[in-house]
């Protein structure tokens, strides 16, 4: 796809405002966000992507807009398992139900704008260097064997090196003051615990795009399409996050289905390298005549995991409430 400069200055300038109206009809008074109203905006979000994607179709084809609506599903799916660590830092930082919709509305756009910078250097890199897809695949099926059998009973979240430096360098207030960030106490200027738990919201959500940006590569090349895809995921993640958190710790099979994910689409990245090989010391640096997999195979098999891992999830946790896991 050749996207035009305009069409990528009216995007950003359409989520932009979506940003702004969410800013003025839900941030405009602090409140904790109900069900219902949570759910609207879920819903919303949704045929706002849903809307986005039938636009693709119309002026740009099936096929730009089948990837895009795999690489949404696959993000907001992935991003629905970052919400187990979310409900962690929440509880970890005390943060007053009435302010948490404002962390995650700062803390995502700020994880928005890294993953904007992250696509644009890996469509670069990608462009220049065909083979790290091989990197890529092998990356995913990796990552695909951790998720798959890593231990789920401890969700203790750990401050990275953002968080220490935030510390070392800025004086932080002991107590939350309402929903401001900053403070001047004494003559002094003070970073709130506000600040502090959106820098950790922003920078924990950057390190799952290690595997949600790769991953989305291997449905789409097309920078456009990844950034829109994951644009779209995350404005409808703040609001899961208060629809669905309560159901969070019924997903007992949500790992393992994201894991035969991120593996189909590892695997699918390898058979596309393969295809167009140009290593020259794999097979003369000819292309190896493997199959490849279609972007409606792909649609296929991440609806149709993500349906039976859902519904497995909430049978297991009936029948065997002990498999619930804590995310509190």
């Amino acid at each position: 796809m050749n996207i035009p400069a305009w069409v990528w200055i009216t995007t950003i300038a359409g989520l932009l405002l979506l940003l702004a109206i969410d800013l003025v009809i839900v941030d405009r008074k602090p409140h904790e966000v109900t069900i219902g109203e949570a759910a609207r905006w879920v819903v919303f979000y949704v045929a706002c992507a849903a809307l986005f994607g039938v636009g693709l179709w119309a002026f740009a084809g099936g096929v730009p807009a089948k990837e895009f609506v795999a690489g949404y599903i696959t993000e907001y799916s992935l991003s629905v398992d970052n919400l187990f660590v979310f409900v962690v830092i929440m509880a970890k930082f005390s943060v007053p139900p009435i302010h948490q919709h404002r962390v995650l509305l700062f803390g995502i756009v700020l994880a928005l704008v890294m993953r904007g910078i992250f696509i644009a250097v890996g469509a670069a890199a990608i462009a220049e260097f065909s083979w790290l897809f091989y990197f890529f695949g092998v990356f995913l099926i990796y990552t695909a064997w951790k998720l798959a059998t890593s231990d789920e009973e401890d969700e203790e979240f750990k401050e990275n090196a953002a968080l220490r430096y935030v510390r070392k360098v800025l004086p932080v207030t002991a107590d939350y003051h309402d929903h401001r960030s900053f403070v001047r106490l004494d003559g002094r200027r003070w970073v709130t615990p506000m600040f502090v738990v959106m820098v950790a919201i922003g920078t924990t959500d950057l390190l799952f795009a290690l595997d949600s940006i790769p991953a989305i590569f291997g449905l789409t090349k097309e920078p456009f399409l990844v950034f829109t895809a994951n644009a779209f995921a995350l404005l409808g993640l703040r609001q899961l996050y208060f629809l669905i958190g309560g159901l969070l710790n019924r997903l007992v099979y949500l790992s393992h289905g994201l894991s035969v994910i991120l593996g189909f689409i590892g695997v699918k990245l390898i058979l596309e390298a393969l295809h167009g090989n140009s290593l020259p010391f794999l097979n003369d640096g000819e292309p190896v005549p493997v199959p490849t997999v279609s972007i409606e195979v792909s649609l296929v098999v991440i609806v149709g995991v993500l349906t039976i891992t859902t519904i497995a999830s909430l049978v297991k946790a009936k029948r065997d409430p002990e498999t619930v896991r804590n995310v509190s």
